[in-house]
């Protein structure tokens, strides 16, 4: 999908599907003299629910964009039974990166930071060690090092969300994080944590899957990055990837693989994210490219 251009509007939409909803929401913007720039839909026939994502330029749009999500609930939405979400193109996301002592995603979204790829701020790195403190020192972004145990997990977690609300964070990347959130944390955060893991779980578990997969000859890697909620690893899935390795590959070969999937599958979610281009619908999500 093209970046969108600075002022414009993305709804995302989900409702009961029923004839006359496109040309309800097209008429809406029309009229108000909107030029959409991209418009895509999906109707999921199992359940009868209807999926969109429309984008449209508000250089010339007669309705202030404060009054955008009111004014369509009311000539639209209500109609319908809908269910929407909307956003602009200039308002840019503050994440907040969550990281262990594994640095590879860590550095590959820093690196895609830095030279403008990921619309986003960055105003905190919170952590459970401090070995990359220095990375944060060196790019100007506050470090926080809390480490956590079974003993002090609440209290610790309240220090994070302290320092979320301080910084106005929007969402969550966990780049391997290597901690289990609270149910209470991640409640506070619904649909905006977002977590990658490599794709041997449930079948190779622990704290060596590439070993125990190379022993059992896996064939494929994957990863998975999905957003956290309570129920661990099962949250709804926002992107996936998989490489063939074979018997010529070693462990350090299936690990260097496995990491780099980890880094690009996570970027990919963390742009959906930030592009507006996914909703959620119970534990499953709509990704429009």
């Amino acid at each position: 999908m093209t970046n969108s251009i600075k002022n414009s509007a993305v709804l995302l939409i989900h409702c009961p599907d029923k004839p006359g909803i496109v040309v309800a929401i097209t008429d809406f913007i029309h009229k108000n003299d909107g030029n959409i720039l991209y418009l895509d839909q999906h109707v999921d026939t199992e359940r009868g629910v209807f999926f969109m994502r429309i984008e449209w330029d508000l250089s010339k749009f007669v309705i202030q964009r404060e009054k955008i999500a009111e004014y369509f609930d009311t000539l639209v939405g209500s109609r319908y039974q809908m269910t929407s979400q909307l956003h602009f193109s200039d308002t840019k996301l503050r994440m907040a990166l969550f990281v262990s002592k594994l640095p590879h995603c860590f550095y590959d979204l820093l690196a895609r930071y830095e030279c403008g790829e990921l619309n986003v701020e960055i105003p905190v790195i919170i952590s459970n060690h401090d070995d990359l403190k220095h990375v944060a020192d060196r790019l100007g972004i506050d470090f926080h090092c809390i480490e956590i145990s079974g003993e002090n997990k609440q209290q610790q977690e309240e220090k994070q969300k302290e320092l979320l609300v301080k910084h106005g964070i929007d969402f969550i990347v966990l780049a391997r994080y290597m901690q289990v959130l609270s149910d209470g944390f991640v409640k506070a955060y619904p649909q905006r944590i977002i977590n990658i893991h490599h794709s041997f779980l449930p079948a190779f578990p622990g704290g060596r899957p590439y070993h125990s997969a190379f022993e059992r000859g896996v064939k494929i890697i994957g990863a998975t990055s999905h957003y956290v909620t309570a129920e661990l690893d099962a949250g709804p899935i926002i992107e996936q990837d998989v490489v063939h390795v074979s018997h010529k590959d070693t462990v350090d070969d299936m690990v260097r693989i496995g990491r780099d999937l980890e880094k690009i599958v996570l970027a990919r979610a963390v742009r959906h994210h930030v592009h507006n281009d996914l909703l959620v619908y119970e534990n499953r999500t709509v990704v429009f490219e």
